[in-house]
């Protein structure tokens, strides 16, 4: 054999090596994301995200853009929150009923024209019926106009990193302009489930109603919630269904089991069954392969400090913040490790809440987080007569 064929064989071999090693490394990667094996999504966009971390545990074209319909009122719900956290408005202040809110279509609760409903009860209506005379009532009382308050939609978007979404309106009602995608949806109900839970309060009701107040008089208006389901799923607590025929079926659900909140997104589904069957697959996958892994709770003494020149000679040091980890459940059973981190003394005075020192925490190996260690308590700095008393006792 001539030495040009030998050499010809050797080539061939070895290319022929390297397709197989290709191959069985390609075909590795096609089954390591057991999400898109497990998951068969019909809907055109879906997304499930934890709500502690916002780490995305499945997606589909999640950044695909598609009109939201009324999952546009999880962004009203959140400035209203926002307004009372900031005393822009309370829960008891009376919302009158304007002619351009009275004539909303699409889903509503019949609001008249000069009608009055208090905060609590116009936010009920949008939480629980969908109603979009009621968003917009909320948004003329919250900003003025609409319009002002649409501006202030699409600045908090931007804020939250929403970078697919552009509002048009308050309530959801078909714009072609009126965009957003899974992803930014799941972000907003982030926003608003973790600052605000209780939320949550108005999206469980099932069955509710509020008071007509007409110049005919009281009239008792029943309200039932859209999403049906907080009927028949474990743990399911909100959140917000949308459709329009342009939209199709849009829903945003959130589940809790113990420590685990999850936010299921699907966009433009062709029926209610649907998107309620896919948003529930992805919440059942969620809560079977992730849990949450604590370290110690809030308030915890892990360590004391000798204070120098105080009025008492130590401080207790606790923990300012607590630390979860979202981790595959196969690895669930492994702790938390830490490491505290403090000065032998500090010198007073010492303020209740001061920075001490830290506490570090690591997985596997890996910090994981951490957090400020504070004084329990405050030490005011010691007078002449504390510090004999205390030199006295160090003597003893």
């Amino acid at each position: 054999m001539s030495s040009n064929k030998r050499i010809a064989i050797i080539l061939s071999a070895i290319l022929l090596v390297n397709m197989m090693s290709f191959s069985i490394v390609r075909g590795e990667e096609k089954t390591t994301d057991t999400a898109k094996v497990e998951l068969q999504i019909e809907s055109p966009s879906a997304v499930l995200m934890e709500a502690k971390t916002g780490k995305v545990l499945f997606e589909k074209n999640m950044n695909e853009k598609h009109f939201p319909a009324s999952t546009t009122k999880i962004m009203t719900l959140l400035l209203i929150y926002e307004a009372v956290e900031q005393g822009k408005i309370s829960w008891g202040d009376m919302v009158t009923v304007s002619e351009r809110a009275a004539g909303m279509g699409g889903s509503q609760v019949y609001l008249e024209l000069n009608e009055q409903q208090t905060v609590h009860d116009m936010t009920k209506c949008i939480a629980v019926a969908s109603a979009n005379d009621a968003s917009v009532a909320m948004a003329e009382h919250i900003a003025g106009s609409v319009e002002s308050f649409v501006k202030m939609m699409n600045d908090k978007a931007q804020a939250l990193g929403m970078k697919d979404t552009n509002f048009i309106n308050t309530n959801g009602l078909h714009d072609d302009n009126h965009i957003t995608t899974a992803y930014d949806i799941a972000l907003m109900s982030r926003a608003l489930i973790t600052k605000y839970p209780d939320i949550h309060k108005l999206t469980t009701i099932w069955q509710d109603s509020i008071i007509h107040k007409t110049r005919r008089g009281e009239e008792e208006f029943g309200l039932t919630n859209t999403n049906n389901l907080i009927k028949w799923y474990e743990g399911a607590n909100g959140l917000k269904t949308g459709f329009t025929p342009e939209s199709m079926y849009c829903l945003s659900g959130t589940a809790k089991r113990g420590e685990l909140n999850l936010i299921a997104v699907v966009m433009g589904s062709k029926a209610k069954q649907t998107r309620n069957s896919e948003v529930a697959k992805m919440l059942n996958y969620g809560f079977a392969n992730y849990a949450i892994v604590k370290g110690d709770p809030v308030g915890k003494v892990v360590g004391t400090i000798d204070v120098s020149k105080g009025n008492i000679s130590k401080v207790d040091c606790v923990i300012k913040k607590d630390v979860q980890l979202l981790v595959s459940k196969n690895i669930a059973d492994q702790k938390i490790e830490s490491k505290i981190e403090l000065p032998e003394t500090i010198q007073a005075p010492v303020e209740k809440g001061m920075k001490v020192g830290e506490i570090i925490y690591t997985f596997q190996g890996k910090e994981v987080g951490r957090s400020d260690l504070v004084a329990a308590e405050s030490v005011k700095k010691a007078n002449l007569k504390i510090m004999m008393k205390l030199l006295l006792q160090q003597w003893h």
